[in-house]
């Protein structure tokens, strides 16, 4: 199956994003989360990708990291959370919190997800427990925040100008629109980032 796509990053939308690969473009479901840390529109990327395949219609998700991917496939493994459910969560919190909540056997902090009540949390809990290991979430979870930490200056600077355009009155989606039209550099303040988004929108 499609196991990643890498092409140009060709729209932002609120849920998904197109990825134009061969001159065909690719339109992929995303966690919320993952949208922020997506590059500008214009970029090369590569998403990891699931493809969910029903009678009616075919579906890509896509994630920009493996684990994320990896916890996806075991969130659709629960009885009663389809892939928007797993999508849902993942938005919701990230996949090094889902470990250590079915560890902890945390169903409140999984019930924090839209959609997701406290039976399905003791469900997904009592399915899950016996996949994850503490040694080896601990391990991950190293390896998630050594990643985070490379991708953090843009990825914050990028969080604070979304945050000053909403502010100033516009949604979170125009917001973000606004925000991953902007080629942002490394060594661009917050502030830079808002005037040349604002730039963008008049």
């Amino acid at each position: 199956m499609i196991s990643y796509l890498k092409g140009e990053l060709a729209e932002i939308k609120e849920s998904y994003i197109v990825i134009e690969v061969g001159n065909i473009g690719y339109e992929v479901a995303l966690p919320a989360s993952s949208l922020l840390e997506l590059p500008p529109m214009g970029s090369l990327v590569k998403i990891y990708t699931y493809l969910h395949v029903r009678e009616d219609a075919m579906a890509l998700f896509g994630f920009v990291t493996k684990d994320d991917l990896e916890m996806f496939k075991l969130l659709i493994t629960v009885n009663g959370i389809g892939p928007k459910g797993a999508l849902g969560i993942l938005s919701a919190i990230s996949a090094d919190e889902i470990r250590f909540a079915v560890l902890a056997e945390d169903a409140k902090a999984i019930a924090k997800a839209p959609g997701i009540g406290n039976k399905t949390a003791s469900k997904l809990i009592l399915e899950l427990k016996d996949k994850f290991k503490l040694e080896s979430a601990f391990e991950q979870r190293l390896i998630n925040q050594a990643e985070k930490r490379e991708a953090s200056g843009i990825f914050g600077r990028k969080e604070e100008a979304i945050q000053a355009l909403t502010v100033l009155g516009y949604s979170s989606s125009e917001a973000l629109k606004a925000v991953n039209q902007v080629e942002i550099t490394e060594e661009m303040s917050s502030e830079e980032i808002l005037k040349l988004c604002l730039k963008k929108m008049f």
